[in-house]
């Protein structure tokens, strides 16, 4: 369920986070243990957890963290996350499901156990996620299951990116049919909410599996991990069912359904002409598909997300400002 008000994070909230390693997890960890409270982390990379284990106890007087290393595609071992959890702290209060990988590659030439690995970690790693928590949170009368979507999937397509966009498409679904099944169990106190955002400033395309050939030239706008981090922080004491995050992150959407001959045709040509260099100019690689990021693992990806929103931001206000002079000019004969 959503709309549900609950306590804003800080000491004595106990939050679970997946993929807490690298990138939007990272980024998040970072934010709850800000406020105060006890982090459980999980990742496949212990050494990667070590160091985001010191940034979060480190991070509040009251803070706390544990690490607990696991693969969210086991779900035996997603169950000893959320038992550790438990034994340490008693409760779980919120559980967000950011671990993610991805896979660059035309759908029918990506190999199909490459697919398979990517739905078991982004699909089955999320409902192993909330099979972990939601015996606690229905046992606590209280709860927020936070999932990591993507705008790419759950609101537009993009070409090379099919198997990666179904998995987030499947998210929305998911965590549609949980609430649905809250609604029907009475368990009115946990709220599911689903964080769509746009592409995002993390080691994401440096860790994905790569079988294009090609290198990634540039990306689109790109917000950064800690924008996001904290729209998961929000949503952590006030749900809804979906939050839209980034840049263009309403807009992309509302032109995609409106004007959708237009809008794909667009993407495609982005896609293949400024984003991706020609041919030949990668090798062919499964990234961390199958082995964690290790000593790559990082908040940013190099994208300058902070840079390019600073930006944006200039150039509107250079913009309106423009638009005002204009304007005044336009109006002033009339006052004279």
């Amino acid at each position: 369920m959503t709309n549900r008000r609950h306590p804003p994070p800080g000491p004595g909230t106990v939050v679970v986070v997946t993929g807490a390693s690298s990138g939007i997890g990272r980024a998040v960890a970072r934010a709850f243990a800000h406020r105060g409270a006890a982090t459980v982390l999980t990742a496949r990379s212990a050494e990667a957890l070590a160091d985001v284990v010191k940034e979060c106890a480190t991070a509040h007087p009251r803070a706390e963290a544990l690490a607990v290393r696991a693969d969210v595609a086991d779900a035996a071992a997603v169950n000893r996350v959320a038992q550790a959890a438990l034994d340490r702290f008693g409760r779980i209060d919120v559980w967000v499901n950011a671990a993610g990988v991805g896979v660059l590659g035309l759908l029918d030439r990506v190999p199909p156990a490459d697919v398979q690995r990517l739905w078991q970690v982004n699909v089955l790693g999320h409902l192993n996620g909330a099979r972990a928590c939601l015996p606690a949170m229905r046992r606590q009368g209280s709860g927020v299951l936070i999932g990591l979507s993507s705008v790419l999937g759950g609101a537009v397509e993009a070409p090379y990116m099919g198997a990666y966009a179904t998995s987030k498409a499947a998210l929305v679904t998911l965590d549609e049919v949980l609430r649905q099944e809250l609604a029907l169990t009475g368990d009115a106190g946990v709220s599911v909410c689903t964080v769509l955002p746009t592409g995002v400033d993390t080691p994401f395309f440096a860790h994905a599996a790569n079988l294009t050939g090609r290198r990634m030239r540039s990306m689109p706008a790109v917000a950064t991990p800690e924008r996001v981090a904290r729209a998961v922080v929000r949503a952590a004491s006030r749900p809804r069912r979906r939050v839209l995050v980034g840049p263009g992150a309403r807009l992309l959407p509302w032109a995609h359904a409106m004007a959708p001959g237009l809008i794909r045709p667009v993407i495609r040509w982005r896609t293949e002409h400024t984003y991706l260099d020609g041919p030949g100019t990668a090798t062919p690689t499964t990234g961390a598909l199958y082995t964690p990021s290790g000593d790559t693992a990082a908040v940013t990806g190099g994208y300058h997300g902070g840079a390019r929103t600073a930006a944006r931001r200039a150039a509107l206000l250079a913009a309106l400002a423009a638009a005002a002079v204009v304007a005044g000019r336009r109006v002033r004969p009339h006052l004279t």
